[in-house]
């Protein structure tokens, strides 16, 4: 959950547009309405339109102390996000942002957003530019401090796609995708994510996924200056149980093993959610209290 609440709160990310979360990102299946997660630290509830995408986010910390995030849509694109936080019942203006979207059709696609306090002050904004085929190509970050540009380039070759993402030129970020498995099928993924740092190597991710996209393996690199290389420094690998939720994560570090096995109730919906989550040995919990939208009857 928390990785899930990092992206949503920070979803502007080089090479791609403002992600649009839905219910799958949360792992939930069905017509889900609201899903209320309680944590260690606070409660997080989720709410989702008919079509499933996330329409309000709300964390709460204490009764008094929480934040929300609003999410609009047009035709299925992101219009409008605002990011209000609440300190002792009292909307905190000063660190509450709104984050607008506009697109352009009418040649290359062009999407533009902008970002203000609710003290209507500036902040920035992201112009992102599409080529003849729809590809994004170049995104213009402008704030008060200047404009940086972030070049996005694609290759492809024996069936393997490269995406490269430059910042003011350098390179920041490589994404390899190629398919493996079977001669004939080859419907397995394999995607190697690099970063860098002013242009030079600094670690890596390598993940297996099968063919519902779920990890199998991930594998972990950081750059030895040394060799020359990357060096791997850590594996997980992951099992799933019948409903496809995740039962078991070993992880390989620093010459130790170690596993975590997860031990789920369901609820009576099908498909089904899982509304308790227990992670063995540390015997730590979450809940979840799901909501549904009703089922409508087809016409006669």
């Amino acid at each position: 959950m928390l990785a899930v609440l990092f992206l949503l709160m920070n979803n502007i990310c080089y090479g791609q547009l403002p992600k649009v979360f839905t219910k799958t990102d949360l792992n939930l299946q069905g017509n889900v309405k609201s899903c209320l997660v309680i944590t260690d630290y606070g409660k997080e509830a989720y709410e989702f339109n008919k079509e499933g995408m996330l329409t309000k986010l709300t964390t709460l910390y204490s009764a008094t102390d929480y934040d929300i995030s609003y999410y609009k849509y047009s035709k299925g694109l992101l219009k409008e996000k605002r990011s209000e936080n609440y300190r002792e019942d009292i909307l905190d203006r000063q660190t509450s942002i709104a984050n607008i979207y506009f697109i352009d059709t009418l040649r290359n696609k062009i999407v533009k957003e902008l970002i203000y306090s609710y003290q209507k002050d500036f902040l920035e904004q992201y112009d992102y530019f599409y080529d003849e085929s729809g590809t994004l190509a170049t995104i213009k970050r402008r704030n008060n401090e200047g404009i940086d540009e972030i070049q996005i380039s694609y290759d492809s070759i024996d069936g393997e796609s490269t995406q490269t993402t430059s910042l003011n030129g350098i390179v920041d970020k490589t994404l390899r995708r190629s398919f493996y498995g079977e001669k004939k099928k080859k419907n397995l993924i394999n995607v190697l994510e690099k970063e860098y740092v002013s242009g030079e190597p600094y670690k890596a991710t390598e993940v297996f996924q099968d063919s519902l996209g779920r990890k199998q393996k991930e594998l972990l690199y950081t750059y030895d200056a040394a060799k020359s290389s990357f060096v791997q420094t850590g594996e997980h690998i992951y099992e799933y149980e019948e409903h496809g939720f995740l039962s078991k994560k070993k992880t390989l570090a620093n010459n130790k093993e170690t596993k975590q096995e997860y031990i789920y109730q369901l609820d009576a919906h099908q498909p089904p959610n899982w509304i308790k989550q227990i992670i063995t040995p540390s015997n730590k919990y979450t809940t979840r209290r799901l909501v549904y939208y009703e089922e409508e009857l087809p016409q006669e």
